[in-house]
């Protein structure tokens, strides 16, 4: 017998209230726009917005209920962000339901009012060819004059390998000004196997980093990679894919990092730089994970933007 509709359907999480954790957060010598007179500055007048791989944390329990086990060792989460949230504000997770032996599903992110957080994909097993980033990527095209980001070129790598950790009390520096203790009295999905006193209950005996926390892993030692861009200038996250390739990371291990600018583009508003982060065993040297981020600087924070800009088209025209 057939089946009455093929329609997909969507697996609905609670909502949640996600906290701001980024007030204090400072680069290049300058708070973020996550802190709230900056960010109204900027013309964001409901204040500093939540950093967006906060609400990955919303999708790892229904992820985890589709896939079990695998999510954690070959998960991918690719999602756009499309809408800020601010501290108050609730959101709530929504994953489609797969077929069976399906592999990659459509998520995303929704306020208590509907408005959408974010839109994306989620997919296990390497299942990255047609994910929310690769297709936007694929779509890209070619930047006009960029100003902020003049002296970056697609295929710069970072400097060298970072050595990067991450313990239960280790402050995380500037950009991120606080702990992984700290983060998992305020998650919104706390799991015993993130923690110190339970992670050795895990089905890897140790405790897992969790899926937000890996761009708190990535941005530890961000500066070392040397990547020429100019300032000061505010910029935000408009996309981001985290995946596992022999996951999960762990705390308390060692890795090395190796980045790459894999895209460059520009909307009206902001010049992008599409940046590979590859997350490798400190030992063996093999990858473990990797982060594709999308930095989009706000060309209205750098001072003389448009008298720069129209000085490089004319000069392109001559």
């Amino acid at each position: 017998m057939t089946e009455a509709f093929d329609t997909p359907t969507m697996i609905r999480g609670p909502l949640r209230s996600p906290k701001q954790m980024l007030a204090e957060q400072e680069y290049g010598g300058h708070m973020s726009i996550h802190d709230d007179s900056t960010a109204e500055r900027m013309g964001f007048q409901a204040g500093g917005p939540i950093e967006g791989p906060t609400h990955f944390s919303q999708f790892v329990p229904l992820l985890q209920d589709l896939w079990g086990q695998e999510w954690f060792e070959t998960g991918c989460l690719s999602a756009h962000y499309r809408n800020m949230v601010v501290e108050g504000e609730q959101v709530r997770a929504l994953v489609e339901r797969p077929e069976n032996g399906q592999t990659q599903v459509r998520i995303r992110a929704e306020k208590a009012d509907g408005t959408e957080v974010l839109i994306g994909t989620a997919s296990i097993r390497g299942d990255v060819e047609s994910t929310e980033i690769a297709t936007r990527i694929a779509r890209l095209r070619p930047p006009g004059p960029l100003v902020v980001l003049r002296d970056l070129k697609v295929g710069m790598k970072g400097k060298g390998l970072e050595e990067v950790r991450m313990d239960f009390d280790q402050h995380m520096g500037k950009l991120y000004p606080f702990s992984l203790n700290q983060k998992l009295e305020k998650i919104t999905e706390p799991s015993p196997w993130y923690t110190e006193d339970e992670g050795a209950s895990s089905p890897w005996g140790r405790a897992v980093i969790p899926l937000e926390m890996v761009s708190v892993l990535a941005g530890y030692s961000n500066r070392k990679a040397g990547f020429p861009t100019r300032g000061p200038a505010l910029g935000l996250f408009a996309g981001q894919q985290i995946r596992m390739i022999d996951g999960p990371l762990f705390v308390g291990q060692d890795y090395l990092l190796e980045r790459e600018i894999v895209a460059l583009s520009e909307s009206r508003r902001t010049e992008s730089n599409w940046v590979r982060t590859t997350f490798l065993d400190a030992e063996t040297k093999e990858p473990k994970a990797e982060m594709i981020l999308n930095n989009a600087t706000l060309k209205h924070s750098f001072e003389g933007y448009e008298e720069e800009r129209a000085a490089m088209e004319r000069a392109a025209t001559t």
